[in-house]
């Protein structure tokens, strides 16, 4: 019976083209489209202001460096810092160098000068970037006044502290290399989920809502779309991310294979659960197609957990992809083992263990389906 019903499966989705191309389809093309976006990886020419207090020789040299970072391209000269701030929550800047009075002052008397740099937190990556330009240019300034002052002192001086930035994980810096990886969880998720919800619906339509299954064909479908699930996974994480040369492979592979596992598995189980619920094979793409972008967003990878409500980021627990993108973006980019992560894994095997048996009770304990609104 467990066979059957998973020979069953492949059979059905090769006799529905819509549930072919949700389910073995969309990796394909998603891995294709969604990186095209980002091929270039590197920021440059990010919107900022300046608002410079201090204009002095000291300041304008800065200016001049700042304006020749590939990273930044200034955009506007404001005099007051409220302005800037307008200009960045208006969007038409991410960053802000503000040079106050004095500046060239103490970069005279051989002291540090002060700047205030600023950057739009909804732009996190430009605004990072574009800090980060910036950030060189001071130090351009900071080894060219070193360096005037050695030859004013007269005597040899050492050379001035160079600092060399080295990232760890999104080595590039690029928006492919930090959006993607996550991103693919929630495609691979979204596959199954509508997918499996659309052949639940069909096969409502065909044979009515008395449409029952035993235990044993439940495991065997359950099985047959954990074989799909970690067949993309295998997809993205081992062809996709070396394609576009993203971070990979950190964790030993025994880690990422468990939490792969774990996470289809949990995403198998929600993904029958929901299905129970559809009558119609059309009703799971009106109802769930939409969800993505804020699955993605719940996952705190574009937006940080600690700036979400409270309640939501307790709600985004129930979602397979929250504790899944947090789980296997750190042992698959950043190098982390499932001992680092065990509160996301538990959190997975008790969302396989609810969304199981739910779709136990709904399939086989013969519960109905409520008809469609």
């Amino acid at each position: 019976m467990m066979w059957a019903a998973f020979q069953a499966l492949f059979a059905a989705i090769r006799a529905d083209r819509a549930a072919a191309l949700l389910l073995l389809m969309s990796p394909v093309i998603y891995a294709g489209f969604y990186p095209s976006a980002y091929t270039d990886e590197v920021v440059s020419r990010a919107p900022v202001v300046v608002v410079d207090h201090d204009r002095t020789a000291a300041s304008r040299n800065l200016i001049i460096k700042v304006s020749g970072a590939q990273q930044a391209e200034i955009v506007a000269y404001l005099p007051a810092a409220a302005e800037a701030e307008n200009w960045m929550a208006d969007g038409r800047a991410v960053a802000a160098l503000i040079i106050p009075r004095g500046f060239g002052e103490e970069i005279a008397r051989g002291t540090a000068g002060t700047v205030l740099l600023t950057g739009h937190g909804g732009y996190l990556l430009r605004a990072s970037s574009a800090l980060g330009g910036i950030g060189v240019a001071l130090g351009q300034t900071g080894r060219d006044a070193a360096r005037e002052q050695a030859r004013a002192a007269g005597p040899p001086a050492p050379p001035a502290l160079m600092l060399i930035p080295r990232p760890l994980f999104n080595t590039r810096e690029g928006y492919g290399a930090a959006v993607f990886p996550g991103v693919a969880f929630v495609i691979i998720h979204q596959s199954l989920l509508l997918g499996l919800a659309l052949l639940a619906g069909t096969a409502r339509e065909q044979m009515g809502r008395g449409l029952r299954l035993t235990g044993a064909q439940l495991a065997g479908i359950a099985l047959a779309a954990g074989v799909i699930g970690m067949l993309e996974v295998g997809w993205f994480v081992g062809m996709v991310f070396w394609w576009h040369d993203y971070p990979r492979a950190a964790a030993p592979l025994l880690d990422v294979v468990m939490g792969a596992i774990l996470f289809v598995a949990a995403t198998v189980a929600a993904a029958l659960a929901l299905a129970s619920l559809f009558k119609t094979r059309e009703r799971p793409l009106q109802l769930l197609l939409a969800v993505s972008l804020p699955l993605f967003f719940l996952a705190g990878l574009s937006w940080p957990a600690e700036a979400t409500p409270t309640l939501l980021v307790i709600a985004a627990r129930l979602f397979p992809t929250s504790s899944g993108l947090e789980m296997m973006v750190g042992l698959n980019q950043m190098g982390g083992s499932l001992k680092d992560y065990w509160p996301a894994a538990l959190n997975l095997g008790l969302l396989t263990l609810l969304f199981g048996t739910v779709a136990t009770w709904r399939w086989v304990s013969g519960k109905d389906v409520p008809p469609a609104s």
